[in-house]
């Protein structure tokens, strides 16, 4: 069956509201971890992660940072417009080009209270720091499908946007987490190796990493390296069509170097673990671009992304790891990239077939969601029996809550 065929329905528990983490535990590596492999589920604490993750491996991780993407502007007659920056305006290349940007940029944003802007009118922010002052300026240019074009403008001009957003804005707490963002959250809400700006979400399986458990990886001579993927969103955004043909899958901008890509290429046949669903996310879209340069040699560099059906309808079977990833990088050469900075909306659902890793560390996903499917993919349908012990076994779900490390099963069934 076709993933376009999928009922939704068939992927989704019973998820109370007591059971989704309010906050993080005290301690980041002192959350629970189920361990999944060859059909039997154990638990332990993330700190001893390293005990089921087998020695010379290589650990993929997304260094991606949250953004302080909500801005709250207020207006004389006292009432609040909320700004969600969700991603830059098309215009822009990539994120950290927009990111850059200095005295002005366009952002595509949710705005909250948009009935009371009136057309033409620019609303104004005032932010003292510690540095100086700034005087933030907003103006909608135009309505484009569910958001809004926004053009940010600000003084001194020098700052960058980023330097801006740090400055004014505050962290986009996931909307389950039923409270507003506090202080602490600026850095539980980050991994301690968030490094490129430009996500309005966390990648949340890394949150449980600290230095010392790095340490012990270390140790096993576990192998880190990061990828990029800006987490956009969408990533929230539930599954409302009865079949998932109806879902539109959302975009999100990757950002690997060819150092990885060749790394990748040495440990085909040694394990890959991958730490989020947006590092899976990635990995899988770089075989599949190196799939589009063999069936599709002369594509031109802005075409080449991965669009929501490509893993389903391109001829791959033939297509080894190596073939796709060779490939990709013998274009990146000839275009002289040093990396491939590109849009994914790769849908990873049953009936795909995992190439890269054979272990996912990730949290516990909302029920309907694309990340479950993501999960009922590497694992099959035991995600029900998994999620099903994490209930009865008190374990705390989504963003700050526990986790799992899952060991890849050969097919679904």
């Amino acid at each position: 069956m076709h993933p376009k065929r999928l009922a939704i329905k068939d992927f989704t528990y019973e998820l109370p509201d007591e059971r989704i983490a309010k906050y993080p535990l005290p301690e980041r590596d002192s959350s629970k971890l189920l361990i999944f492999k060859e059909g039997q589920i154990t638990e332990d604490v993330y700190r001893n992660i390293d005990q089921f993750l087998p020695s010379d491996s290589l650990l993929l991780f997304n260094n991606t940072r949250v953004v302080e993407a909500r801005l709250l502007f207020q207006k004389a007659t006292g009432a609040s417009i909320e700004i969600f920056c969700l991603e830059p305006h098309a215009h822009y290349p990539d994120i950290t080009t927009a990111m850059s940007q200095k005295g002005s940029v366009q952002w595509m944003c949710l705005v909250g209270g948009f009935s009371k802007w009136k057309a033409g009118q620019i609303l104004e922010k005032s932010i003292s720091h510690a540095g100086g002052h700034i005087e933030l300026r907003a103006r909608y240019l135009e309505k484009i499908g569910d958001s809004f074009s926004i053009e940010l403008s600000w003084s001194p001009a020098n700052l960058s946007f980023a330097e801006v957003l740090h400055l004014a804005g505050m962290i986009p707490l996931p909307p389950y987490i039923k409270r507003q963002a506090e202080a602490s959250d600026a850095k539980r809400y980050q991994t301690i190796y968030a490094r490129t700006e430009g996500s309005v979400a966390a990648p949340t399986a890394g949150l449980h990493f600290t230095e010392s458990l790095f340490e012990k990886l270390n140790a096993k001579n576990i192998q880190r390296s990061y990828v990029t993927l800006h987490v956009g969103a969408g990533t929230f955004q539930p599954v409302k069509s009865e079949h998932m043909e109806g879902h539109p899958m959302h975009a999100e901008f990757i950002d690997v170097p060819t150092t990885l890509i060749q790394q990748i290429l040495e440990y085909t046949n040694k394990p890959i673990t991958v730490v989020g669903t947006t590092s899976l996310r990635t990995v899988e879209s770089l075989y599949w671009l190196g799939v589009k340069t063999i069936l599709q040699p002369g594509i031109e560099p802005a075409a080449l992304e991965i669009n929501q059906w490509d893993a389903y309808e391109l001829e791959a079977d033939d297509i080894s790891v190596e073939y796709a990833l060779t490939s990709l990088l013998q274009y990146m050469k000839k275009q002289e990239w040093d990396r491939i900075i590109t849009k994914t909306r790769l849908l990873i659902t049953p009936g795909y077939r995992i190439r890269i890793p054979q272990a996912l560390v990730t949290n516990f996903h909302q029920p309907q969601s694309t990340l479950l499917l993501l999960v009922a993919a590497f694992i099959g349908k035991q995600w029900k029996s998994i999620y099903q012990y994490a209930m009865e076994h008190e374990f705390r779900f989504l963003s700050y809550g526990d986790g799992c490390l899952l060991f890849r099963q050969q097919a679904f069934s």
